[in-house]
């Protein structure tokens, strides 16, 4: 599935500049630094909620340009679960949250890398989202395991 395909400079930049905060997180968690007086984990949990979000909103972006016919309305409903599962990994504990957040990045990243094979999105966008989201999957797994 991994092309060699170039994403684009900013994109892949941008995306990696989107780890950092997770990175900081999770080692303030491991670490037991509460900066700002901060539970770092609450913070990681609410950071992924947002990124989760964004990334679910990517979908119906992908839809925006089709024409030729009307979108199947499940495309719309999944570009909008994330944003759903982000939420409620904010509502219950931080670990179960951190949990949901892994479930949710793993389970867009398979939706994600079927648009690719579909043509519906750029073949190189497959290759940046399992960069991403295999770094924020290993750093949401530490967290919870620390």
């Amino acid at each position: 599935m991994m092309t060699t395909d170039a994403i684009p400079r900013p994109a892949l930049l941008l995306g990696r500049a989107g780890v950092i905060p997770f990175a900081l997180l999770t080692a303030a968690s491991v670490l037991g630094i509460h900066p700002w007086s901060l539970d770092p984990r609450m913070a990681l949990c609410a950071y992924g909620a947002c990124i989760l979000s964004l990334m679910g909103g990517v979908q119906w972006g992908v839809m925006l340009p089709r024409e030729g016919g009307p979108v199947p309305f499940f495309r719309y409903a999944i570009s909008v679960l994330p944003a759903l599962l982000a939420f409620l990994c904010l509502l219950i504990p931080n670990t179960s949250g951190l949990i949901g957040l892994v479930v949710g990045f793993l389970a867009l990243l398979a939706y994600d890398l079927s648009t690719v094979r579909q043509g519906l999105a750029p073949r190189w966008y497959a290759s940046l989202r399992v960069q991403l989201t295999l770094a924020v999957v290993v750093l949401l797994g530490v967290a919870v395991i620390a």
